[in-house]
């Protein structure tokens, strides 16, 4: 698991328009990164659209919000569109940026048990280092949590 000070394990995804977006991009920017199972869902769209309404918030502590999902670009577009999120969603379909980050995870439901996203978050400092990390977080914990750390 990661921890506060790692440096932020790098990547490239797509983001919801097809377009390759990096970490790196966002050198001299602190970053909001929260990893989500599936966009769309409840618990998702909570979490999702808590960042959407505390985005000025972010925004004013020159920060930005990045969410990643193993969702194909397409389905992040039409989300993305549907709920008006003003920042970047990515698809790591494949979950390797999801398993460098500690969130790919051994899950159960109904008695169930699968391999999935652990929601959780992370604040990027704005050279790479981690300044909050919070694995199995709750949708609205997580937005309150992020934002705090930023000192809104």
């Amino acid at each position: 698991m990661l921890k506060i000070a790692d440096l932020a394990p790098e990547f490239a995804l797509q983001d919801s328009n097809g377009d390759t977006v990096h970490l790196t991009d966002f050198r001299g920017k602190r970053v909001i990164l929260f990893f989500y199972p599936k966009a769309g869902t409840s618990g998702c769209t909570t979490q999702a659209c808590g960042f959407r309404d505390q985005f000025p918030v972010i925004e004013a502590g020159n920060a930005t919000v990045i969410g990643i999902s193993p969702d194909k670009p397409q389905k992040l577009a039409k989300w993305k569109a549907a709920e008006n999120l003003p920042y970047a969603l990515l698809s790591d379909p494949d979950h390797v940026v999801a398993e460098a980050y500690g969130v790919w995870g051994e899950k159960k439901m109904y008695g169930n048990t699968y391999m999935g996203i652990i929601r959780s978050h992370f604040v990027v400092d704005a050279e790479g280092k981690l300044e909050d990390v919070q694995y199995k977080i709750s949708p609205k914990n997580s937005v309150a949590q992020a934002v705090k750390a930023l000192g809104g």
